[in-house]
């Protein structure tokens, strides 16, 4: 059990929280091991270089991603009022979600699943 009232353990949640800009994908339709073949590429670089590498990538996870990356500049520019220029991909990641379990018929009356996989994709930018 926490300590102290619940007004002063969500100030001191509060206090702790990350103000950098950020986006977060929920249930996208993508494995977490082919987004993360994209996130390798982008993540440390800046956003003009990202958007560059997201826009030839031929890997279906980088259109979803791309979309992402321009969701949080937007953010970065409105939220916190940050300059393009100086924005870079700090962290980007990709957390596993549900699976939808699906049934193919095979030969003999056999049954296989399939399994697709979901992921959540979060995407944090900072200032140089």
């Amino acid at each position: 059990m926490a300590k102290g009232h619940r007004s002063q353990i969500k100030r001191e949640r509060n206090a702790n929280k990350d103000n950098r800009p950020s986006a977060k994908l929920s249930y996208a339709r993508c494995s977490v091991t082919k987004a993360c073949f994209v996130l390798d590429a982008i993540r440390g670089k800046d956003v003009e270089t990202a958007l560059g590498i997201l826009e030839y990538n031929p890997r279906y996870a980088s259109e979803i991603i791309g979309k992402l990356l321009k969701s949080a500049i937007a953010n970065a520019e409105n939220n916190n009022g940050m300059n393009r220029e100086n924005l870079y991909v700090a962290e980007c990641y990709a957390d596993k979600g549900p699976t939808m379990k699906r049934i193919q018929p095979r030969a003999q009356g056999r049954a296989y699943r399939i399994e697709k996989r979901q992921c959540h994709i979060t995407v944090v930018l900072d200032e140089r």
